[in-house]
């Protein structure tokens, strides 16, 4: 049907143009972040592309589902101001006649959207967050910069070292100072090594000596070593029960119905029901008056967008925190999103049909 046929290529052609700039913006956006990250050492700087990618796959279909509200707002906003709205609306097509195409040229995109939910935004967390342990889990040593004077992870030891290769393994010159409960000790080698025992790391120093300086009494000590081994990082394996729940599949969610849990879900559920409704608000937002240059329904549009949003994530605390009911929670934010939504349309609807009547009798 002609119709439909303009209408889907109508919004499919808005929904490329918008996805474009939005995934824009928002990678801009995430750049400038994981750069500043890796420069204050939260992410290696070789990480910062993928970490990139991991964070563009998490945010895609909040992307998406924008991206589809704002192109069907444009989209039939541009046909009212063009007046082919007018001429549907004589041909006795209804604003709710839009609803059929609107949803045949977005069910692809919907689909997209709840894999990603489902299976595609645990998958990019769980890499992010493993990204991130990987390195902060790294040894003090491995990450002093040659030549100069670093301070440790928790404050308690500066370093400096003068590494013989980049892999940061290897080292000459080690040079520690340690605070402790008892006191202070500087220790100094000619040359030292990292060694992986398990999950462990140890740092092995050859030919050096070691300055004690007790606290309480002020006595030191000194002694001299051949070979010194300490522990230079341990490794925390995570149990299931300490992990995030965003990084958790959400089959699992379901089969472990915790509060936690259970506000993921229904931030998960919440993102693919709000982009499902999202379109009907965006047919009955889009109506605008053909003699006014401004276009306040955009604005009002973008409002709705993120009000929707945030009363989502609201609902995800408040089912997390076991003051909300997960089925409570998408049945009536959602559930009442959807009245809003036709009470909207048929509002329209029936007040674009009294427009045209008017016209005629006049």
């Amino acid at each position: 049907m002609l119709f439909d046929s303009t209408v889907r290529r109508e919004l499919a052609r808005g929904f490329g143009a918008t996805l474009v700039v939005v995934l824009t913006i928002v990678l801009t956006n995430f750049l400038i972040r994981t750069v500043r990250d890796a420069a204050s050492g939260s992410v290696a700087p070789q990480d910062v592309v993928l970490l990139l990618g991991y964070l563009a796959l998490g945010y895609l279909p909040m992307i998406l589902a924008l991206s589809l509200f704002v192109a069907v707002v444009i989209g039939l906003g541009r046909m009212y101001r063009d007046s082919e709205m007018a001429i549907w609306f004589a041909s006795g097509v209804g604003l709710s006649r839009f609803v059929r195409p609107v949803l045949r040229m977005a069910w692809p995109v919907l689909l997209v959207v709840a894999l990603l939910l489902l299976f595609v935004w645990p998958w990019g967390n769980r890499s992010s967050l493993e990204l991130r342990e990987r390195y902060q889990q790294r040894s003090d040593l491995s990450r002093v910069t040659p030549g100069v004077f670093q301070t440790s992870s928790d404050g308690r030891s500066v370093f400096f070292v003068e590494r013989d290769s980049a892999d940061g393994v290897n080292a000459r010159n080690v040079f520690i100072l340690a605070n402790a409960e008892r006191g202070e000790s500087v220790t100094s080698a000619r040359s030292g090594r990292l060694e992986a025992v398990g999950d462990s790391r140890f740092l092995v120093l050859e030919r050096g000596q070691r300055n004690d300086i007790n606290s309480s009494s002020q006595e030191r000590t000194l002694s001299s070593f051949e070979s010194y081994r300490v522990l230079a990082s341990e490794r925390a394996a995570r149990s299931a029960e300490n992990q995030p729940p965003r990084v958790v599949g959400t089959w699992d969610l379901i089969n472990r119905p915790t509060a936690r849990n259970q506000g993921e879900l229904s931030w998960r559920f919440g993102m693919l029901l709000g982009a499902a409704n999202l379109l009907l608000l965006g047919i009955g937002l889009s109506a605008t008056n053909p003699r006014r240059a401004s276009n306040w329904n955009l604005l009002f549009a973008l409002m709705a967008f993120g009000i929707y949003y945030n009363l989502i994530s609201l609902s995800q605390a408040w089912v997390a925190g076991e003051r909300l009911s997960l089925g409570l929670a998408l049945v009536g934010l959602h559930g009442a999103v959807f009245v809003l939504a036709l009470v909207l349309l048929w509002w329209r609807d029936h007040a674009a049909v009294a427009s045209w009547r008017r016209l005629r009798t006049a």
